[in-house]
């Protein structure tokens, strides 16, 4: 199975956030699984670190790289055909970034880990 993370179910899954469900923690746990971690997650957890909405460790760059290492995850980058897919998307979801991964979910078929009801109204797979 391939899949791609929202951007909290990685935080949730690199700090073992009881958050997560269990669903969500058999699918990112099974090594047999691709799980791809979006360049636009990167971007948003970047932008609320800087703000202060999010605590992570000092060095930002050391830590995502290193969680995304160890976990075995593929960064997915943003590419134009995803950018393009958000402009046909209705307006269920304001969150740019979310809109980003529903996108990517689209083009990439991907299910999109994660529990945000917003981004199931696409009508794109997710599990949770």
């Amino acid at each position: 199975m391939r899949a791609l993370l929202d951007t909290d179910t990685f935080l949730w899954w690199v700090t073992d956030d009881d958050r997560l469900s269990r669903g969500a923690r058999g699918v990112i746990a099974d090594g047999s699984n691709e799980i791809y971690f979006s360049a636009a997650s990167g971007w948003e957890i970047a932008i609320k670190a800087r703000l202060g909405r999010l605590t992570v460790p000092d060095d930002l760059t050391r830590f995502m790289t290193d969680q995304i290492e160890q976990n075995g995850f593929r960064v997915l980058a943003v590419e134009l055909g995803h950018a393009l897919r958000v402009h046909a998307l209705i307006d269920h979801h304001r969150d740019p970034f979310d809109r980003m991964l529903v996108a990517q979910s689209m083009v990439e078929n991907l299910p999109i880990i994660g529990r945000d009801n917003q981004i199931a109204a696409y009508g794109v797979e997710t599990i949770w």
